[in-house]
């Protein structure tokens, strides 16, 4: 359980960290609009917190304006936090658990939400283009949210005690793999969740940059009985954009 201080500490820090990301950026506006995604907050809604036009906002993200200076940062960041609290924290009480975790942890999530309302394994596939190969007699069963990961990274950079973090607030949910180019690794990382949480599992895991799922890794997914769909969006971007869009 984190403490009054320590939490207000550790807001502090991800405020410096998301800061630091644009002002340090190549392209701060890109990292703006990458943060204001991750926050799930429109260009309108950040304009109105900050007072200003919502075509300030797009000139910066566009590129079409300098380089936001300090202070214009600072309001950015503070506002996105302010409307993440009234919304009930759901970006930072995401960013929050990971600061608990490793920061190699921090580096391997590319995204991680819960959904507004659980929607069924079928129809998750069916908005982000999603093959499902193993657990069709599965798709009726409810996600509450995902977790997109890195694999390589996670594979081999995250200690595997911090796995659990990757469930967020429940483990119906789905998993979701980047970088996957055979398939092993995933189940790998998978097997070592179980190991460490007695036996728990993702609802559903999405492999995205293979096409051809490694035997070995149907037959786990088969045997653990873990539903695995692949997803054969052109790149990590759009897959983002296309889960956002049901959160």
């Amino acid at each position: 359980m984190v403490n009054a201080l320590s939490e207000d500490y550790l807001l502090y820090e991800i405020k410096a960290k998301i800061a630091g990301d644009i002002v340090f950026s190549d392209n701060p506006g890109k990292a703006m609009r990458k943060w204001r995604g991750l926050f799930n907050i429109s260009q309108i809604d950040i304009a109105e917190r900050m007072n200003v036009s919502a075509s300030v906002i797009s000139d910066y993200e566009s590129g079409r304006r300098k380089s936001p200076g300090s202070k214009f940062i600072k309001r950015f960041v503070d506002s996105l936090v302010q409307i993440d609290v009234e919304r009930g924290r759901p970006a930072l009480n995401t960013l929050l658990r990971l600061f608990l975790g490793s920061h190699k942890l921090y580096e391997a999530i590319l995204d991680m939400r819960e959904f507004s309302k659980p929607i069924s394994i079928k129809e998750f596939c069916e908005k982000v283009g999603a093959k499902l190969i193993v657990g069709e007699e599965y798709e009726d069963t409810l996600l509450f949210g995902y977790t997109v990961v890195d694999s390589i990274n996670l594979v081999l950079e995250v200690p595997s005690y911090d796995y659990i973090k990757l469930y967020g607030a429940t483990t119906q949910r789905a998993a979701i793999f980047t970088k996957v180019y055979y398939g092993r690794s995933p189940m790998i990382a998978i097997k070592a969740m179980q190991a460490g949480m007695g036996g728990l599992k993702p609802a559903l895991t999405v492999y995205h940059g293979t096409k051809k799922v490694d035997p070995l890794g149907i037959e786990i997914a088969k045997r653990e009985g873990i539903p695995l769909a692949i997803v054969e969006i052109k790149t990590v971007g759009e897959l983002l954009e296309k889960l956002r869009n049901i959160a």
